[in-house]
């Protein structure tokens, strides 16, 4: 994958031109009370599209802006580009390696994202997947925590974490979810066999509806008085007992 910058674009225009073109766009920023046709053609196309926006005072624009004319409107293109889930899975499989996967469902913190993708790296993991609205946005933070793995490890962008799952499923792959409503620990699942991790939200752990559509449930055990861990590092305990199972360690 070739690197890019993350870069920023300004003008109500500009971005419409952007999303049409098919640019990996990581989040608008639309000035309040601004009102007129071409502005409600860029708010139905970041709903069409399923991009992350957010309604912000002029007073940030002008800073993002440094006195250029944003017209209202802003918008951060991502780093790098972004991969086809279905693409990937089947090269994944023609490799005949065994597949393994992480799905975030909605991890809010740029940090967090980014030793995420890093630790994926380390552990030769073949892609990370992210839904397109209510993920940390791939920006130049989290490539900078990644260490430039985000350059290295496939990063797929999908309407909803379900249609993920159903894929991963449908190619045979496990689902297993990182959660404390379970009695099982992550010991005590099979990770040899083709697997796709699901790590949920820093604050609300994974959606109820997605943890339904789990083959596979594991905790990590905690041995002191704190009930949970950071879900970055819980994520690297996860992914290191793969390698350790795949290695018979």
């Amino acid at each position: 994958m070739e690197e890019k910058q993350t870069s920023k674009i300004f003008g109500i225009r500009a971005i419409i031109e952007a999303i049409h073109a098919g640019s990996s766009i990581d989040k608008v920023f639309l000035q309040k009370d601004v009102s007129g046709t071409l502005i409600n053609e860029l708010k139905q196309l970041i709903k069409n599209n399923n991009i992350t926006s957010s309604i912000v005072p002029v007073e940030k624009l002008d800073r993002m802006s440094r006195n250029n004319n944003h017209q209202g409107a802003a918008a951060l293109i991502a780093p790098i580009s972004f991969y086809d889930l279905d693409s990937l899975i089947t090269k994944t499989l023609e490799k005949k390696e065994t597949p393994l996967f992480i799905l975030l469902d909605q991890i809010s913190d740029v940090r967090n994202f980014g030793a995420i993708i890093r630790t994926a790296e380390c552990t030769g993991a073949h892609g990370v997947i992210i839904p397109k609205s209510g993920n940390a946005p791939v920006n130049g933070e989290t490539v900078k925590t990644s260490a430039g793995a985000a350059f290295n490890v496939p990063i797929c962008k999908v309407d909803h974490i379900k249609d993920a799952i159903f894929m991963l499923q449908a190619a045979d792959i496990q689902i297993v979810c990182a959660t404390e409503k379970t009695e099982d620990t992550i010991y005590d699942v099979d990770l040899k066999q083709p697997t796709a991790l699901v790590m949920g939200s820093e604050d609300r752990g994974i959606n109820p509806s997605i943890l339904k559509l789990a083959n596979a449930k594991a905790k990590l055990p905690l041995l002191g008085r704190i009930g949970s861990l950071n879900v970055s590092v819980a994520c690297g305990a996860f992914l290191y007992e793969a390698v350790r199972q795949r290695s018979n360690l």
